[in-house]
């Protein structure tokens, strides 16, 4: 075990800010399920717990990086209102871009995705149907922002977040179909849909980049029903992810 000191609860406390995270190159993931969902993905620095977490839940494995702390201590190094028992710090991995792998499969395209939660739920539907990549512009949330990784159920372990220039990208890899969702596009229940390329979504407000938008070569539309009345104007970008990649994948199966 490790002995708690002043130096790990102000490390801990400051990973709540990008900066910080970056400078230190750690992030946290918080709670039993979390850290359960994470701990054979990342390199552990510390697993901060409390004596009780530890004595009914700690394994041989996690020994060596074991640091108890009491309630109040837990509670200075949490970033939630409710603190946990449990904070794993990790280091932050290191990505290489694979073109193979890009090249032969569907990777996921996020331009300026700001909420935590949609990048969340964005992972866990890319999770959900075997995409292993997602590239987003570096204006989008920090994938290792504490409210991303406790939204990713885990599928953090599994997805590549990989931040990049999405221009330069798209360019790079011009050769493959670059697909995303309009409302002037084609109905994407009609449309021929690939089984390789990039499926690319927009900020919560704006919608896709014109720079970005300029590169896609499919215009697609989840089209509403026709009813009286009025409806939404749009959806949540987490739900039109779920509806888009779903129609991808149930085209794939069909070929």
């Amino acid at each position: 075990m490790i002995d708690i000191n002043q130096g790990i609860i102000k490390t801990v406390r400051s990973l709540a800010v990008k900066k910080y995270r970056d400078d230190e190159g750690l992030f946290t993931a918080e709670g039993t399920k979390c850290v359960r969902d994470t701990w054979d993905a990342f390199e552990c620095r510390w697993l901060i717990c409390t004596r009780a977490w530890h004595d009914r839940l700690a394994t041989a494995a996690m020994h060596p990086k074991i640091v108890l702390a009491n309630n109040q201590q837990m509670a200075r190094m949490s970033q939630f209102s409710n603190p946990s028992d449990v904070i794993a710090v990790y280091e932050m991995p290191q990505y290489a871009i694979d073109e193979q792998e890009v090249k032969n499969s569907l990777s996921i395209v996020l331009d300026n995705i700001q909420d935590p939660g949609n990048l969340g739920t964005i992972m866990r539907i890319a999770d959900w149907y075997d995409i292993r990549n997602i590239f987003a512009s570096i204006g989008t949330v920090d994938v290792f922002n504490h409210k991303v990784v406790q939204a990713t159920m885990g599928a953090i372990s599994r997805v590549k977040v990989h931040y990049v220039d999405l221009e330069a990208l798209l360019d790079d890899f011009s050769d493959l179909p670059a697909c995303g969702t309009f409302l002037d596009g084609e109905n994407i229940y009609a449309a021929q849909l690939p089984d390789k390329g990039f499926i690319i979504f927009g900020n919560e407000g704006q919608g896709i980049g014109a720079k970005v938008a300029a590169k896609v070569n499919q215009r697609l539309l989840i089209p509403a029903a026709p009813r009286k009345g009025g409806k939404s104007e749009s959806l949540n970008v987490g739900v039109a992810a779920a509806i888009t990649v779903s129609e991808f994948k149930r085209n794939v199966l069909k070929k």
